[in-house]
């Protein structure tokens, strides 16, 4: 059989990318059950352990806390032993640290399982990122990617909708079944993501050519080979160090305040959305509604965001979607005293919105970094986006409690208009580029 002279970047999308966006996909999924399903508990659980609002915020934070060590360190892991291994460890500690929050009989014991929870989220995100931009054709690179974004706030809405029904069958002990529920989602996306094969370029990065060949085989057929690969491994040794001195710091910068900016008023909103919509006006029967309205509205923005990725481009959507979505918080700062219905509707423009910046969250750090680093590039961003989400968290009940819900909101649109600002002075655009040539500084 001859060998194709297409590049795999250029192939269509087969059963296998499709069954590893899955495999991948999960994990967002997980993620955003996980970090959304406190949010759900956090009023009955307080009263059963008699938590303060310095222990609510605590562990709030506590999961945003474990995704900083675990973003750092698992993109470490997942670039220095490769993409398969590690890809099973996030799914192991959903399930272990879930199981135990079932016992749990105090404010630090669950800041603790909270924080082993954030670090399984922190590895997901290189392993399950790095692994599939790896093997993706660039023309579904973006919108594939943006699917994980997508999977994560179907996640944080099923975890709504479910944990409701758990509290309410579950008794006075519903919050622990509620916390201990992601032990069956966990165990199930172990099952699917059972043999995946390791990346190539990885394998290539590691100078294991044969290995590497024959894993592009078992994808791909037997008629392509590394000719179809294109990706030059580096000759030297790459380190975190040459990472920020070689050009890439100001790429890392751009990442890591962009992510920020967008996702501290969002975990601020999931960890806490009951007590935020009450402050806004929205109690009893408007408060269920609107948790589960603005959630699946985050999703819909994702997915509009999503169609939009190629046609719009990168820099543009990020530009909109920090535009827009802040100037929908500093609508609900300013109309915060406003009708149930107005608070909705602001409330669900900045969700929708504030979708384009979500997807990218997952997009350019995947595609600005070469294979060697790309991982750890990855993880740092998380790691360091998720500094400001926990202290935003954190000081979210106290804001509340202080400065009022008017305040808080027009912090949330300061953070979101900073973004604005980095993605003016540093977004890029990468459509239509191959991963290497995304990846390259020249």
């Amino acid at each position: 059989m001859t060998t194709p002279t297409c590049s795999v970047e250029d192939v269509p999308l087969n059963r296998f990318h499709q069954l590893l966006t899955v495999r991948s996909g999960g994990g967002s999924f997980v993620d955003g059950y996980v970090l959304s399903i406190i949010g759900v508990a956090m009023v009955q659980m307080s009263a059963g352990l008699s938590l303060t609002a310095f222990w609510q915020g605590m562990i709030a934070a506590s999961a945003l806390i474990g995704i900083f060590f675990g973003g750092f360190f698992g993109g470490w892991l997942t670039d220095h032993f490769g993409r398969k291994r590690i890809f099973f460890v996030g799914p192991i500690l959903f399930m272990l640290g879930s199981l135990v929050q079932f016992w749990v009989e105090s404010g630090p014991e669950l800041f603790a399982l909270r924080f082993v929870i954030g670090v399984a989220v922190g590895i997901e995100y290189p392993v399950a990122t790095a692994l599939l931009v790896e093997f993706l054709p660039k023309k579904y690179r973006g919108p594939r990617l943006a699917t994980l974004t997508i999977l994560w706030f179907a996640g944080a809405a099923f975890a709504y909708i479910l944990g409701h029904f758990i509290l309410a069958a579950g008794g006075e002990n519903g919050w622990r079944l509620v916390l201990a529920s992601p032990v069956i989602i966990g165990a199930i996306l172990f099952a699917v993501r059972m043999g995946t094969p390791e990346s190539p370029r990885w394998l290539l990065s590691k100078h294991r050519p044969q290995e590497a060949e024959a894993i592009i085989k078992q994808v791909y057929g037997n008629g392509f080979s590394l000719k179809n690969l294109p990706e030059q491994p580096q000759e030297k040794k790459t380190s975190l160090l040459s990472l920020l001195s070689s050009g890439y710091g100001k790429r890392m910068l751009f990442v890591a305040m962009f992510w920020s900016c967008s996702v501290i008023p969002v975990f601020a909103v999931y960890s806490f959305a009951p007590k935020v919509l009450e402050a806004l006006n929205l109690k009893g029967d408007w408060a269920s509604f609107g948790s589960v309205a603005i959630t699946l509205l985050f999703v819909v923005g994702c997915i509009i965001a999503t169609r939009l990725i190629n046609s719009m481009g990168r820099r543009s959507m990020l530009i909109h979607s920090f535009l827009w979505s802040g100037l929908a918080l500093l609508g609900l700062g300013a109309s915060h005293d406003s009708s149930p219905m107005a608070v909705l509707v602001l409330f669900g423009a900045y969700a929708l919105f504030i979708g384009g910046a979500q997807v990218l969250q997952l997009v350019y750090p995947n595609e600005l970094f070469p294979t060697e680093i790309r991982a750890k590039a990855v993880g740092i961003g998380t790691s360091l986006s998720r500094v400001g989400a926990a202290v935003g968290t954190w000081l979210v009940p106290m804001s509340l409690q202080t400065l009022g819900i008017a305040q808080t909101m027009y912090a949330a649109a300061i953070v979101t208009l900073i973004g604005l600002l980095f993605a003016w002075a540093l977004a890029p655009e990468t459509r239509s580029l191959t991963l290497q040539q995304a990846a390259s500084l020249n």
